[in-house]
């Protein structure tokens, strides 16, 4: 049992030094956003898919330790959370103070991520929204006002004043 609990502690001391990574990517992201700068945003999403991947496998790691201390301690894998486990660790004090800085710290950059997250992605929805804005300008700019001729049938016939779109008028 100590051994597991002493892998348990270890990978969520690993996922926790993973996650203060993805923070520092995710903080470095902000400027670059605000900037524009698609390159260097491209370089750093490129590093965080790389921090993902490895929290991906500590992740599977803490289950599978979960799981085995589960088994150990014959409670049900799937409601047992560390919690429970901080609170079953009373007659060993120092794995369960060290497991409780462990979690805490967690939850902890796990909410700093997920805020500065949020924060990039208004940011990016804005960014987004100020180019449909100028798309839909210059789209607006291309096109010529109708002329106000009727048909036969009362009608408009919808003539643009100006030269037709898709011309192109140069001497060769």
């Amino acid at each position: 049992m100590a051994s597991l609990m002493e892998e348990l502690i270890t990978v969520i001391s690993q996922e926790n030094e993973s996650y203060e990574r993805l923070l520092g990517l995710s903080s470095r992201k902000t400027p670059i956003i605000i900037s524009g700068d698609l390159k260097t945003l491209a370089e750093i999403t490129d590093e965080e898919q790389h921090v993902v991947a490895d929290i991906a496998k500590l992740e599977h790691r803490r289950q599978t330790a979960m799981k085995d201390i589960a088994i150990v301690l014959n409670k049900d894998v799937t409601t047992l959370k560390l919690t429970d486990l901080v609170r079953m660790l009373d007659k060993r004090p120092a794995e369960q103070k060290q497991l409780a800085a462990e979690r805490d710290r967690l939850k902890t950059i796990a909410d700093n991520v997920k805020r500065v997250n949020s924060q990039n992605q208004a940011l990016l929805q804005s960014s987004l929204e100020m180019v449909q804005f100028e798309m839909n300008i210059l789209q607006a700019s291309k096109r010529a006002p109708e002329t106000a001729n009727y048909t036969k049938t009362a009608g408009t016939s919808g003539d643009v004043i100006g030269p037709e779109q898709g011309r192109f008028d140069a001497k060769q």
